[in-house]
């Protein structure tokens, strides 16, 4: 079935509305989530609002092909996980489907990628195959000429900045411990001309550090006031971005809802921690329905927080189907 109507998304009901009509389409069509709706005893035509459908733990992703119907697919993502772990892999039957949702998404927080100076610090990325970030960043830097990518080549990124169209706009995206190293070997005054964007930890090459502390150390060394952030992951096809102050704002076919730990059916108001549940209705071709091993809270202006990862999650989500 085609969804893509779901990106001209602009109220409440009409998400209300995808998010039960894909819901119904996956229950039957995604074998691995048909199952695990089977365990849970749900019976998907009894549901009828977001807060009764079940959301397939993250984990699964690990071990079961999450497609829906034939398993025919254009590209297969997978998370960058840490030595010794099993990675997660996304099977992406239509490609073009991701590319709709990240430049839509990109361009509702910083406008049209062709218009900007788009430059990309992500080593640990680019060193491995399958990074659904690094498909997304060449998708955006193909339209900017001056744009490109840097492994650990500092003193080339930095006279690129230097030299960079000051009429445009500037993204520096860059993975956490790239950056950190960027902003302690090399200091520099980028100037508020220029945003600074992580999209993720230090991926066992540094310290993990609070990301407060992580913020103030690149402000202060970078010369900018603010570093925003990007939340995504390869199980997902949309993102949320943060421009500094802590929060994401996602985008109009993503969702976030928070779970109480001590039972993942209960669902949590706003200002209260738990765990992340995210509907991303870009993914009607594989599981919409996530629960991830995030924690973090949802504000009354429809932002959310992420506050790191829920202690033990690989051996306390609701696995039913292992």
């Amino acid at each position: 079935m085609n969804f893509r109507n779901i990106f001209s998304i602009n109220s409440d009901d009409a998400f209300q509305t995808a998010a039960l009509d894909i819901f119904r389409y996956q229950a039957t069509t995604c074998e691995p989530y048909r199952r695990y709706i089977n365990y849970l005893g749900i019976l998907p035509e009894k549901v009828d609002k977001i807060e009764q459908i079940p959301f397939l733990p993250i984990e699964l992703f690990k071990s079961e092909r999450i497609i829906c119907g034939e398993p025919n697919y254009d590209i297969v993502f997978s998370s960058s996980g840490t030595t010794g772990t099993q990675q997660s892999h996304h099977y992406i039957k239509d490609v073009s489907v991701y590319e709709t949702s990240f430049v839509k998404g990109f361009e509702l927080f910083y406008g049209k990628p062709e218009q900007l100076n788009i430059f990309a610090l992500l080593p640990s990325y680019l060193e491995r195959e399958g990074s659904s970030l690094i498909y997304m960043v060449e998708h955006l830097i193909a339209g900017s000429p001056d744009s490109g990518f840097f492994l650990y080549d500092h003193e080339n990124l930095l006279k690129r900045l230097e030299c960079r169209d000051v009429t445009k706009k500037t993204i520096l995206f860059g993975v956490s411990f790239a950056l950190l190293d960027l902003a302690e070997q090399q200091p520099i005054k980028l100037g508020e001309s220029v945003t600074v964007m992580e999209t993720g930890g230090m991926k066992g090459r540094r310290k993990e550090l609070p990301r407060e502390e992580l913020h103030r150390i690149l402000c202060r060394n970078l010369g900018v006031s603010a570093i925003h952030s990007e939340y995504g992951m390869c199980e997902c096809l949309s993102q949320a971005y943060s421009d500094g102050n802590g929060t994401f704002r996602s985008v109009p076919w993503m969702r976030i809802l928070v779970r109480d730990l001590h039972d993942p059916f209960h669902y949590l108001g706003n200002n209260r921690r738990g765990g992340l549940n995210i509907i991303d209705l870009a993914n009607f071709n594989s599981c919409s329905f996530i629960q991830t091993q995030d924690l973090g809270m949802t504000y009354s202006d429809g932002q959310f927080s992420v506050e790191g990862r829920i202690d033990y999650s690989d051996i306390r989500g609701c696995n039913l189907l292992i």
